[in-house]
């Protein structure tokens, strides 16, 4: 008998306006009413240019999904880019009013805690995103209550690792000082988006770390239901399902193809956690 499995549903980059695309997102509300998983994680950019209509869109969307646990994280599309005056003052009103009015949570489900970070820094990165030393303590604190077993998940919206294939997406400043916080803190995951691009792999393809013995799994959502995917994604669509146990995870990507009209399995890939 195989071992139980907590499931994860990763997406990301919905981009609800004029790039959001209304079959795909009908599709991937099928594939989840199907796989029912224990948790959802939304990793940014609900909008496409921070409207109100396009945040009442999304978070229509959210709720037509299985009522699960659901953990989202602001995008950079997700404060105002053109009406200055906003995004200096209240760049996370209409996020905070539609999707969540807290930009750091912490979510447990049995066996994994997953603790979200707004990386938008929208004051001082409009685009590349930071992750300052407070949001780093509130990690630390969060995980320090957490179960000596339990799964441990961080959620941005910004990457930590760019692609080692993938030109021109630095990581945010700092990435390092963070991926070392995190791997001293024994985090297993970081789910993110913003490249419009997936990547599966580990912190240690394209930083050795201040521990060179042990990385930190990274999970990059593409665009999961606009056209705006990028690289070998271009004009494609995907997302990733997570399934984890006590000694290893599991991420499978899915891709969604014209020609049959929906999302289909690309990739599986297997990790085992640190110490098993």
């Amino acid at each position: 008998m195989s071992e139980p499995h907590l499931t994860i549903l990763h997406i990301s980059d919905l981009h609800f306006g004029p790039p959001y695309q209304p079959q795909v997102g009908e599709v991937l509300q099928r594939f989840a009413a199907r796989l029912q998983p224990h948790a959802i994680v939304a990793s940014g950019d609900f909008t496409q240019r921070a409207q109100e209509e396009q945040f009442r869109a999304a978070r229509a969307f959210l709720d037509r999904f299985p009522p699960v646990p659901l953990v989202v994280t602001p995008g950079n599309h997700d404060v105002p880019l053109h009406e200055v005056r906003d995004r200096l003052l209240a760049p996370h009103a209409l996020y905070r009013k539609y999707i969540s009015a807290e930009l750091n949570t912490v979510t447990t489900v049995p066996g994994v805690m997953i603790v979200s970070l707004d990386s938008t820094a929208p004051r001082r990165a409009v685009v590349n995103g930071r992750i300052s030393r407070k949001q780093i303590e509130f990690a630390r604190s969060a995980f320090a209550q957490a179960t000596g077993d339990a799964l441990r998940i961080v959620v941005a919206h910004h990457h930590f690792a760019p692609p080692p294939d993938f030109e021109g997406a630095d990581a945010m400043p700092q990435a390092k000082r963070a991926l070392d916080a995190f791997t001293a803190m024994r985090v297993d995951l970081i789910l993110g988006g913003h490249l419009h691009r997936s990547y599966i792999g580990n912190s240690l393809d394209v930083y050795p770390g201040a521990d060179r013995e042990h990385g930190v799994v990274i999970v990059q959502s593409g665009t999961s239901t606009s056209r705006r995917g990028r690289a070998r994604e271009r004009e494609k669509n995907s997302f990733n399902v997570l399934r984890l146990r006590r000694a290893e995870i599991e991420v499978e990507h899915y891709m969604y193809f014209d020609d049959v009209e929906n999302f289909e399995t690309t990739a599986r890939h297997t990790f085992y956690r640190r110490g098993r």
